[in-house]
């Protein structure tokens, strides 16, 4: 079986406009490109993930991307997420992935470890694992095998609406509810619950240590 790890990206100076009260544009920026490195990096380690590829309108993403290794789609026309992983999913299908996982670049908590273990509850086709965020509104990680099995529901209420596009095509559905994959960075309220998470480890860390 061959996976591919499709990673869509906003052009890294734009993303994450919601944090625009908190982070100036050259921090959004930076903030970007570290998350994009960080799972690049992570997807790198994963054994079972064959090749990851980047759908982005940003070339500079696009060349970061190429950087580690990734393959790379340069989206085109009028920027809607559905479409840019449609023509994605083509892509890997056209080289013979028989499975895809989608997974957005800022997860700020995941490692290679955590990637093993959602991927080792696949193995049982037709099915779809998604991994929502902590609102359980939108999908932190959908895997699909085989691709093509549902649509992209990407926007509001996407988990619920991924669910139900499983359900209809009558797959088998996993939920992974894993605080690892439902913390993303699109509100300054993450952004404190990141921080939050971080010092609480740090005091269990010294508390560790002294004992």
């Amino acid at each position: 079986m061959t996976l591919w790890a499709i990673v869509p990206v906003k052009p890294l100076r734009r993303g994450k406009s919601r944090l625009s009260k908190v982070l100036s544009e050259d921090e959004r920026t930076s903030l970007n490109k570290t998350l994009l490195v960080n799972t690049l990096k992570t997807l790198r380690k994963v054994e079972e993930i064959d090749t990851t590829l980047v759908v982005s309108r940003d070339p500079s993403a696009l060349a970061l991307a190429r950087d580690y290794g990734a393959r790379t789609v340069l989206e085109d026309g009028s920027p809607e997420l559905n479409t840019a992983l449609r023509r994605a999913a083509s892509v890997a299908q056209a080289y013979q992935a028989h499975e895809i996982i989608v997974l957005p670049a800022d997860l700020p908590l995941l490692t290679w470890e955590h990637m093993k273990e959602f991927l080792a509850h696949s193995g049982q086709p037709p099915e779809v694992i998604i991994a929502p965020d902590r609102r359980h509104d939108g999908t932190n990680a959908l895997y699909i095998n085989p691709p093509g099995l549902i649509p992209f529901c990407y926007g509001s209420g996407s988990f619920n609406a991924h669910v139900d596009s499983a359900r209809k095509a009558g797959s088998r559905i996993e939920i992974i509810d894993d605080p690892i994959f439902s913390l993303d960075l699109d509100l300054p309220e993450d952004l404190d619950y990141l921080k939050q998470l971080k010092s609480e480890d740090a005091i269990i860390t010294k508390s560790v240590s002294e004992g």
